[in-house]
């Protein structure tokens, strides 16, 4: 590292954030000032350009120079459209591609917006081909068609295979800089043909062994290159029993083993056995931070990741949805309480406690479909076990009911003194936490045998069914029992 470099930390994003939102501040106030000046329109121009773009913008371009691509998209999606637009302005132009790729799709959307075809080309150009398949959903069809003509006849059949795979494969996350050598060459002959580059692909641990024709024979680790005799001969070290990966295997299951066997590069291979490309920890990281992040926000029941400095009416059209059918089960639930509208009149206290028993049992429900959620994104929810967990979360509601539901009656009875009226309420929420155990699991089990996301408004239909199915069964039970 030299001297004019400086380290990047995670802990210092959040102060570059503030630097730079230092930096826009005084060249608004700047700016303001200027205008404010009663001279004449060329006068104030020149004023402008002379505090305005030799001063604070100046300032800006040499902070965001210093500065990981990776921050800046930090930056930028932490900044209004207005200042991230200016922000983006600053940025230098071979940068443009790396830092597209980092932002989030929504804020990627507004900076795009703004771009000529000449410079979203440029910024295309600077990727690599897998890279450039991540960014062509984004593009305009006539870019592309620029792009992959400045492309290799290699680097386009690269990008058409790494178009044609789904999203969520490892296809789509397959990288094609990679390094592999014939089994049949010594150490010296490898280590001489590694110090022919520059400098190594991101997150070469390994490289890759195959034969004549490019199928995959197995690894050789950096280190065993560095620590054995250069005329020992690559067969005889390789690594043959190691984790393979198909370009038409599922992300998740990839990011799995990742995990659960601490890889950092894995080799991909065609159905021929010939090596095609690899998989990096770096991309999995990005791939399970983007899942995880889809899971939030469809737990919410928002359609899309959502760029919170966006306008209002396309925030709140990306979160419509779910509120119309949060509406619709509110009308429902409010039906359920108006066919009750005799019990509550004779018996007041039933509208200060209903709440109560709708309101834990969502929660509980809640924490059950959270834990299905994650055992069926970990593949550990077979058909074998599915009885024996759902027993086993019918007996956790049971507990819980009639720990709950006793402490709630007792609740009750204290307060109303009726004896009958505390028995109510603990049967209402040991029933209702239990329909909310049975709907927690049973909706994401059934929105995966449907081939949908599990998280998807699983938790709004679950607080829908909680509530309807409380009231009615609480004032379902104060009917049979208090009047």
């Amino acid at each position: 590292m030299t001297d004019n470099q400086e380290p990047h930390y995670t802990e210092n994003v959040q102060e570059h954030l503030l630097q730079v939102q230092r930096l826009l501040e005084k060249h608004a106030l700047v700016e303001a000032v200027a205008h404010q000046q009663e001279l004449p329109r060329a006068d104030r121009h020149e004023l402008v350009d002379k505090l305005l773009h030799k001063r604070h913008l100046a300032e800006l371009r040499e902070k965001l120079s210093g500065l990981h691509s990776a921050d800046i998209a930090y930056i930028l999606e932490a900044l209004p459209i207005e200042q991230r637009l200016l922000v983006w302005d600053q940025v230098k132009a071979d940068r443009d591609g790396e830092i597209l790729i980092e932002v989030s799709d929504a804020v990627r959307e507004s900076l795009i917006a703004t771009m000529s075809r000449e410079e979203l080309r440029e910024a295309a150009e600077q990727l690599d081909t897998d890279e450039i398949a991540d960014l062509a959903p984004d593009l305009p069809q006539a870019v592309m068609r620029d792009v992959f003509k400045s492309l290799s006849i290699e680097e386009r059949e690269q990008l058409r295979a790494a178009m044609s795979y789904p999203e969520d494969s490892v296809g789509a996350l397959m990288d094609f800089s990679m390094i592999h050598v014939r089994e049949d060459v010594t150490l010296e002959v490898v280590s001489r043909y590694l110090r022919r580059f520059d400098e190594l692909p991101d997150h070469t641990d390994q490289v890759f062994v195959v034969d004549r024709d490019d199928r995959f024979k197995g690894v050789l680790p950096i280190n065993l290159i560095v620590v054995n005799e250069p005329e020992r001969i690559v067969g005889s070290l390789m690594l043959a029993d190691t984790i393979l990966l198909h370009p038409e295997d599922k992300a998740e299951q990839a990011s799995q083993a990742f995990e659960r066997y601490d890889l950092v590069s894995a080799p991909v291979v065609d159905e021929d056995g010939k090596l095609v490309g690899r998989v990096t920890v770096n991309v999995v990281l990005d791939f399970i931070r983007t899942e995880s992040e889809s899971d939030v926000l469809n737990l919410a029941g928002l359609r899309e990741e959502e760029d919170i400095f966006a306008s209002v009416w396309k925030s709140a059209k990306n979160r419509w949805m779910w509120l119309a059918l949060n509406l619709c089960t509110a009308f429902f639930a409010s039906r359920v309480i108006g066919s009750f509208e005799g019990t509550i009149e004779k018996f007041v206290a039933l509208a200060t406690l209903m709440p109560i028993v709708a309101g834990i049992a969502g929660n509980s429900g809640n924490q059950t479909i959270t834990i299905i959620i994650r055992s069926l994104a970990l593949g550990q929810i077979t058909t074998p076990n599915a009885r024996h967990l759902m027993l086993k979360e019918l007996a956790i509601s049971t507990l819980n009911g009639l720990v709950w539901g006793g402490v709630a009656g007792l609740f009750a009875y204290f307060l109303y003194k009726s004896l009958p009226l505390g028995l109510v309420m603990t049967g209402a929420m040991l029933l209702n936490l239990l329909l909310g155990a049975i709907v927690g699991m049973l909706i994401p089990l059934a929105m995966q045998r449907m081939g949908r996301d599990p998280a998807i408004g699983s938790s709004v239909m679950l607080t829908a069914i909680t509530d309807s199915g409380g009231f009615f069964i609480f004032l379902g039970l104060a009917t049979i029992f208090l009047i």
